[in-house]
């Protein structure tokens, strides 16, 4: 028995074009930061001879498997500013790309439970206030009041002293998000290259000038790599080191609920962050698996203290049945901050090293990327992010100062 053909591509998504033999710019990784690379490319320079390859799926990566959280409030400055306008280009993006995509800034709150947590929390209030990022501190009656469900009892392992709270913050539906960005980016030219692998580059001397991949060699001006936990592999492909780790992340949900939680809830002490999706789920995580790997799932003593966690903060959660749970790589540089800039290779260019924290950042990095990728330099906004940081010293150390990973 013959199996029957599959369904042809619905052609209001967006085209699945073969590959040409050369473009002006290929970006490497057809996630959030990639499709929002070419998005910029086209929209905002006028750039749209650009091919995205993908070596699986479109959003098959990191976008489909995150937690969709949405924020700003990083205490050093260069994080903050390139977050917050992040965040303020999700304010925008619904309309601008017609598509509802499900972003709710239902606030983000972090949790206080010590006293070091507690002058932790101000100072970076007051660094987001500096900023001109919407930033509050809550005592524990008000963040009981933000989150009623969540056991604020002094008689609990690790009683809850208050809290950081930003308004602005929130969720959105991430694979929603890339079908938005493929759709816009395709209606304007942009050829969208799935199960395309790159294997290779082809270089001249020190400078790139295409690729090699599974489905032949394609020409490029420039190449940009947007390729998260994979983007140390490529670079030793083009002949250079990245200083990245990368390391499984995983995530879980439950079945589905009624509306029972009404913002995002994160703790880094006892280390979980819940939120409740649109349909229904709880959607919960913690921080990375300690061994480097690039399988997509994780290790069950992760989900085991996460699940502790969570029903120690939510008692009410303590019946909720766990639906799936799911893996992503994260790349992570020394000092948990990302990279956005050239490389050593002549024409190659590199977004990575964003660790927990891409899916919020994903406008802006297709923006600053697009501007470094389109003029050779970095906007003022990427420009501290960029890979020599790790010889200057000019470090932009972010562990422990974001509270919680994610």
């Amino acid at each position: 028995m013959t199996a029957a053909p599959l369904p042809e591509h619905p052609d209001w998504l967006w085209r699945t074009p073969d590959p040409r033999p050369s473009y002006d710019v290929v970006i490497v990784g057809a996630g959030g930061h990639g499709l929002a690379t070419a998005y910029y490319l086209a929209k905002v320079h006028g750039i749209t001879n650009v091919a995205v390859l993908e070596k699986g799926w479109l959003a098959g990566g990191n976008m489909a498997r995150n937690t969709t959280i949405i924020r700003s409030n990083y205490l050093w400055d260069e994080s903050a500013a390139i977050y917050e306008h992040a965040l303020k280009l999700w304010e925008v993006l619904p309309e601008e790309l017609d598509y509802d995509f499900l972003f709710s800034q239902r606030g983000v709150l972090n949790l206080a439970h010590t006293l070091q947590d507690v002058r932790e929390g101000t100072r970076r209030v007051n660094a987001n206030r500096l900023n001109g990022v919407d930033a509050e501190w809550l005592d524990t009656d008000e963040v009981a009041k933000i989150c009623p469900i969540l056991n604020t009892s002094s008689d609990t392992r690790y009683p809850v002293l208050g809290g950081t709270y930003q308004p602005r913050a929130g969720i959105a539906k991430h694979d929603h998000v890339a079908w938005a960005l493929a759709r816009r980016a395709d209606e304007m030219g942009v050829d969208l290259i799935q199960n395309c692998e790159v294997t290779g580059f082809v270089k001249d001397g020190d400078r790139v000038v295409g690729v090699e991949t599974s489905r032949g060699r394609i020409l490029a001006g420039r190449v940009g790599l947007a390729a998260a936990g994979h983007s140390g592999v490529l670079a030793e492909r083009a002949g250079f080191r990245l200083p990245v780790q990368s390391h499984p992340l995983q995530a879980l949900v439950s079945e589905l609920h009624q509306p029972v939680h009404p913002t995002v809830v994160m703790s880094n002490h006892v280390h979980v962050y819940v939120s409740q999706a649109h349909k229904g789920e709880l959607v919960m995580g913690a921080g990375v698996d300690a061994y480097n790997g690039y399988g997509q799932r994780g290790s069950f003593h992760v989900i085991e203290h996460q699940m502790a966690a969570a029903v120690e903060l939510f008692p009410i959660f303590a019946r909720a049945h766990v639906l799936r749970t799911w893996g992503g790589i994260v790349d992570v540089t020394p000092d948990a901050s990302p990279i956005i800039g050239t490389t050593p290779v002549e024409n190659l260019y590199v977004n990575c090293g964003w660790g927990t924290g891409g899916f919020k950042a994903t406008p802006a990095a297709g923006w600053t990327f697009a501007h470094t990728i389109a003029t050779g330099e970095p906007h003022p906004l990427n420009k501290p992010f960029a890979l020599d940081r790790f010889t200057t010293g000019a470090l932009i150390d972010e562990h422990g100062a974001a509270a919680v990973a994610h």
